[in-house]
């Protein structure tokens, strides 16, 4: 009978509807609360990903054979990052009135969160595949990923620092901009979408439908320029 229970259980974890529920039961669990109690330290992603991990070492099953079961999450991602384009486009005529602002925002900002990664980095000792890992950090991961690759990095390493980037982003992103006093429905889009990617994107809808377009257009904007952008510069420093 024990053989019996064995081998089912076996089929039952080995099913990719089992990895689909655990993933999606967890990040239910987060969301249920976050809404109950509005704590950043219940942020859905927070909770999750230790209760995932947590699964996935007790059932000893590698990322690999989890990546394979949950593909259609990931497959879902572009069109969930998409749709982002929904608030871009109701506050369009918002969005052309800071259209210098954005700009120079993205500029600067874009290239002070880049820079500041790197040199933090390089003081602490840490070696040239670790900083063009830790590079693309503020974009979303299948930029980032690409990125990385392009220009000395691990794709997965990418990943996991855009992970954590994206949760402390969300988490005391908007701490920090009540802190330093910004109030500012672009601004504070322009800040959680620039550094924190879709998970500041997300929690920006939460403030509101400005703060969320604000949010998006900085998330894409960084990722275009990081995409565009920053392999030039890794040649360009190489060449020095």
């Amino acid at each position: 009978m024990s053989g019996s229970w064995q081998l089912a259980w076996q089929a039952v974890v080995g099913h990719p509807l089992f990895w689909l529920g655990v993933t999606l039961g967890a990040y239910q669990l987060g969301l249920a609360l976050y809404e109950k109690s509005r704590l950043a330290i219940f942020h859905p992603v927070l909770v999750s990903v230790p209760i995932v991990v947590a699964v996935l070492w007790s059932l000893d099953v590698d990322f690999a054979g989890y990546r394979a079961a949950v593909m259609p999450l990931l497959i879902l991602l572009g069109p969930a990052t998409v749709a982002l384009a929904i608030p871009l486009y109701l506050n369009l005529r918002r969005i052309r009135q800071f259209f210098w602002p954005v700009l120079l925002t993205l500029a600067f900002g874009g290239l002070f969160a880049t820079v500041s990664t790197l040199l933090i980095a390089w003081l602490l000792g840490a070696d040239n595949m670790i900083l063009m890992t830790l590079a693309p950090k503020s974009v979303t991961s299948p930029i980032a990923m690409l990125v990385a690759e392009q220009i000395g990095g691990v794709a997965a390493l990418a990943a996991v620092f855009v992970m954590f980037t994206g949760v402390l982003g969300a988490v005391f992103g908007p701490w920090l901009l009540q802190v330093c006093g910004i109030s500012h429905p672009a601004a504070r889009g322009m800040a959680l979408g620039m550094i924190a990617h879709a998970v500041g994107t997300s929690r920006a809808l939460e403030e509101g439908e400005e703060t969320g377009a604000f949010s998006a257009l900085a998330m894409s904007l960084m990722g275009m320029a990081t995409a565009l952008l920053l392999p030039l510069g890794v040649a360009l420093w190489a060449m020095l």
